[in-house]
């Protein structure tokens, strides 16, 4: 399998991939509304309703699942890129159902349902676990970092913007510093474990233009003043 970004240039009316299968070749894309052009047998196209343990049944998730030969383009959504992870069947990440887009072959997807407090701050009922060795394309805003856990001293990241965690991840959710600090800052995990945690810088960049270029001085001065001004003051 070949995937290919159209424009290598950042655009914000969003990027177009291509793929290319080979014989046999398979990969399962959970966002199928976006393939906007495809070649090869009509045959080469099934989408399925998606059952992920029943929780999404109602939604009526639908994946497409691709079989080469053939070549497709998908668009992804304005403000996002797309990462490709490869996976050993050593990994044991938790991710956001909303970031995922497309799965190879030689990989299972199974789902993990998170505690209602996690639930109330994702606005999600479950996160995803990958098992097998193949890839995963995950959709970003922005850059994406990686971290490593420690046992002991604890991660803290802005909890909008983790993408995934290692299952075996601790997590308190917090805010940090001092009284000034901890008042007009988001949310945060605080993460201990072991393991790589990634997140995307794409969130806060658009909050801080937005901030600059959109909010007034006194709207600004009130979210850094007021107590949890950062959280409320949108």
């Amino acid at each position: 399998m070949n995937a290919e970004v159209e424009g290598r240039e950042y655009d914000a009316s969003g990027e177009a991939l291509t793929f290319t299968l080979e014989e046999h070749e398979e990969i399962h894309v959970l966002h199928p509304q976006q393939i906007i052009a495809y070649q090869g047998p009509s045959s080469g196209r099934a989408d399925r309703f998606m059952d992920v343990k029943g929780m999404y049944r109602k939604r009526k998730l639908i994946r497409a699942e691709m079989t080469g030969p053939c070549r497709f383009t998908a668009a992804l959504p304005p403000g996002y890129r797309i990462k490709t992870v490869m996976l050993d069947g050593k990994d044991d990440l938790l991710y956001d159902f909303k970031h995922l887009f497309f799965y190879s072959q030689g990989i299972a997807m199974q789902t993990r349902v998170l505690s209602v407090k996690n639930m109330l701050v994702t606005r999600d009922i479950i996160k995803v676990r990958f098992s097998g060795s193949g890839s995963i394309g995950i959709l970003t805003e922005g850059t994406v970092c990686e971290a490593a856990l420690d046992p002991v001293e604890p991660l803290y990241v802005d909890a909008g913007s983790v993408i995934a965690y290692p299952e075996n991840a601790r997590l308190e959710l917090t805010v940090y510093g001092n009284h000034l600090a901890s008042q007009h800052m988001s949310y945060h995990w605080k993460m201990t474990g072991s393991g790589p945690v990634l997140f995307q810088a794409g969130r806060q960049n658009r909050r801080f233009e937005r901030e600059n270029h959109e909010d007034g001085i006194f709207k600004r001065f009130l979210r850094e003043i007021l107590p949890f001004g950062g959280v409320f003051i949108k």
